[in-house]
């Protein structure tokens, strides 16, 4: 891997944190169920970058379909209060490994997919 090419990964809050992690940043907007703050080792929480509550009860909703909760969230990240926030994560990924840490049972159709997305392969 390039030494410009930003390290991010993506796992689940609920599991065990390990030494390879980097900076770990929960990426969801409510507290995990059932996880204490001191038992999820979390270096960040930037609340800007998770999706709205308006459109996650859309997506988990009858109509939500997850292209076009993808195209929406992209949309949000676009505000510049998350803009900020994704620049950030952008920055700190060129220097060190950023693990997401979302509760999402599968991550692949969570916003987080979105986020590696735009933190490895900016405006695609």
């Amino acid at each position: 891997m390039p030494a410009s090419a930003p390290a991010v990964r993506v796992r689940r809050i609920y599991d065990t944190p390990s030494p390879d992690d980097g900076v770990r940043v929960l990426v969801d907007r409510l507290w995990p169920r059932g996880l204490r703050k001191t038992d999820a080792h979390i270096d960040e929480w930037p609340k800007a970058l998770t999706p709205s509550t308006e459109l996650r009860h859309w997506y988990h909703g009858p109509d939500g379909r997850y292209d076009e909760f993808c195209r929406r969230y992209e949309a949000e990240l676009a505000a510049p209060d998350a803009a900020l926030a994704l620049d950030r994560l952008k920055d700190l990924a060129t220097r060190e490994t950023v693990t997401l840490l979302t509760a999402a049972k599968d991550p692949t159709l969570s916003h987080t997919s979105v986020l590696q997305r735009e933190l490895e392969h900016p405006g695609k």
